[in-house]
């Protein structure tokens, strides 16, 4: 699936976009070599997106620029100060790749930021159950990472140690509602297997982007295609699938939700890189504003 990264070069910035000069000394500040959780400023107290744009736009386009500045408007030297070790102690947790702490210090709707540059580390997960209801259970884990996909089914290789080593060395995880649905899941029936670290979910991030609705019709929108075996299967035919696997031992049926829970981790992919584009030229579109 084709997909372009929208701040990997100038040229890739829709030229019809007309940015203030402001906006313009952000745009050229970021790259793609560039982290852009080190142009982030919401893990300091009392900064929000608001005062952090506003860091941006008088030229503080990293955590080096603001140490080196000896005064900011609107921050009183002590505050300054406090602040200039919140970001040393947050470069230091950055450079040992300890991304936990940055889950825990930035809003979850922000961890996105943190995506480019953590993609080589980053798992793309799926889960299927038996139903929607509070007795249901997980069926199927699918984990994609570096172009190979994990697959662990119930009753055979699903269990606490595998999903564990599935996951293990994750700095980043990426799904589709996992916040409220699979990961909630995961925790119930396999305590601790997941590891805390950034968590950048589509379901809420699309609609920022103009992406609304489910993962497959969001596929739709963006002119994505599955293969011809799992392109119509649904959440609720996954569910029968499964069934008719337990009751009538079809292999068919778990070969075939074996890949539509495959292709619904390998989406996620393209579909997060398409995302991320849009909410970082987003944060210039505001600036511009």
């Amino acid at each position: 699936m084709a997909h372009r990264s929208l701040l990997g070069s100038r040229e890739d910035i829709n030229p019809s976009h007309t940015f203030s000069a402001c906006c313009k000394i952000i745009l050229y500040g970021w790259s793609a070599e560039r982290a852009m959780i080190k142009q982030t400023f919401l893990l300091l107290p009392g900064i929000g997106q608001v005062k952090e744009r506003r860091l941006w736009e008088s030229g503080v386009l990293s955590w080096e620029e603001f140490a080196r500045r000896d005064a900011l408007q609107g921050i009183s030297p002590r505050r300054k100060t406090v602040m200039d070790r919140e970001l040393e102690a947050a470069t230091e947790r950055w450079e040992r790749g300890n991304t936990e702490y940055f889950y825990r210090l930035l809003p979850s709707g922000q961890h996105w930021r943190m995506y480019r540059r953590l993609k080589e580390d980053t798992a793309y997960l799926d889960i299927e159950t038996d139903g929607l209801g509070s007795g249901a259970v997980t069926t199927m884990i699918s984990v994609h990472r570096n172009g190979r996909t994990v697959t662990l089914t119930r009753g055979m290789d699903l269990t606490a140690e595998s999903v564990r080593q599935a996951l293990e060395g994750v700095k980043m995880l990426v799904t589709f509602n996992g916040s409220t649905f699979d990961l909630p899941m995961i925790e119930r029936e396999f305590p601790f297997t997941v590891p805390r670290v950034p968590h950048y979910d589509l379901r809420h991030a699309c609609p920022k982007v103009g992406l609304r609705g489910g993962l497959k019709h969001v596929e739709v929108m963006l002119g994505y295609r599955r293969p011809q075996e799992v392109e119509y299967v649904t959440g609720e035919e996954a569910v029968y699938l499964w069934r008719l696997w337990q009751r009538k031992g079809s292999e068919n049926a778990l070969n075939l939700l074996r890949r539509y829970n495959q292709e619904d981790t390998r989406n996620l992919e393209p579909l997060a890189d398409t995302v991320y584009a849009r909410l970082a030229e987003g944060l210039l579109r505001e600036c511009a504003r």
